[in-house]
């Protein structure tokens, strides 16, 4: 009874060589490193480990590096699925250079963009002087210029996510349901961000695990500032260049735990929004529900 409930019917061969090929590889490249970190914060006692952990400067630290990440990721998920929404439905001049352009990030090493944002936007740099004239707002040396460098690093994340989903989307029902008379932000709303939120929320949530634990960026234009522009991995960092392990593996484990919280949340909505849009068909299996557009009227 246990056996059959374990192994799933399948024509291809080999589950059981495969189910231990991938527990041997996670186990010895994430959950073993992950149990060392737990371990290495176990030498600890309570207090010294609440001391690490509630101090000023580490409050400010997560503020800062959680804060920064959910807003980029949630500016993001906006503007890049603009970005992938113009580049599947429509074509322009140089559309493949700027769908190119959106890997960038991936392949630029994270120091470099940091130090190309720190030039562009210090308050000597051409963008921070006319940002700073025109509107005093300066972005280099504040929690700003961390935002800015998520936001950079973090939307081909959403970008990549977004795009499959438009284009399968059933471009029929729209049209159907324009030529039954609903309105654009009706045809939106009812067709398009059904079929696009579970890649949406999957882009966000890749994009904000991507900003948490970003270093190399930011730390050349947040201008690391103890209680105001210090991020979590940089405070690690100096805590490890003095030689406090323990203290930095307190502060590793913190931010673990964290993440793995809000990834756990974001994961459940992005669930409940899957199935909140797929019902159950005949014989237990999951199918895709079909709009409907003879309920898509005007204002519906």
């Amino acid at each position: 009874m246990a056996a059959s409930w374990f192994r799933q019917p399948s024509i291809l061969p080999g589950f059981g060589l495969t189910l231990g090929f991938t527990t041997f590889f996670l186990s010895a490249l994430v959950l073993l490193p992950l149990a060392a970190l737990i371990f290495k914060t176990t030498s600890l006692t309570w207090s010294e480990f609440l001391d690490v952990v509630l101090d000023e400067r580490a409050l400010a630290s997560y503020r800062l590096s959680f804060g920064a990440a959910f807003i980029a990721a949630a500016v993001n998920a906006f503007f890049g699925f603009i970005v992938a929404w113009s580049l599947v439905r429509y074509e322009f001049p140089g559309r493949r250079l700027v769908d190119a352009l959106i890997d960038l990030p991936f392949a630029l090493p994270t120091a470099v963009s940091g130090i190309a944002l720190a030039t562009v936007f210090a308050p000597t740099g051409w963008l921070g002087v006319r940002l700073q004239e025109l509107f005093g707002i300066q972005v280099a040396y504040t929690w700003l210029g961390v935002v800015v460098a998520l936001i950079l690093i973090g939307l081909p994340f959403v970008v990549r996510s977004v795009q499959p989903a438009l284009v399968e989307a059933q471009r029929d029902l729209e049209e159907a349901a324009e030529t039954l008379g609903a309105s654009p932000f009706t045809v939106f709303r009812r067709i398009i961000l059904p079929a696009v939120l579970p890649a949406l929320v999957t882009g966000f949530t890749m994009a904000f695990a991507r900003g948490v634990g970003e270093y190399g960026s930011v730390v050349f234009i947040s201008g690391n500032l103890p209680l105001k522009t210090e991020i979590t991995p940089l405070l690690i960092v100096i805590k490890l260049e003095q030689f406090d392990y323990n203290g930095a593996a307190a502060l590793g484990f913190m931010m673990l735990l964290v993440s793995f919280l809000m990834l756990l949340a974001i994961n459940l909505v992005q669930s409940w929004s899957r199935r909140r849009y797929v019902g159950t068909g005949d014989g237990g299996r999951r199918v895709e529900r079909r709009a409907r557009p003879r309920n898509l009227k005007a204002g519906a």
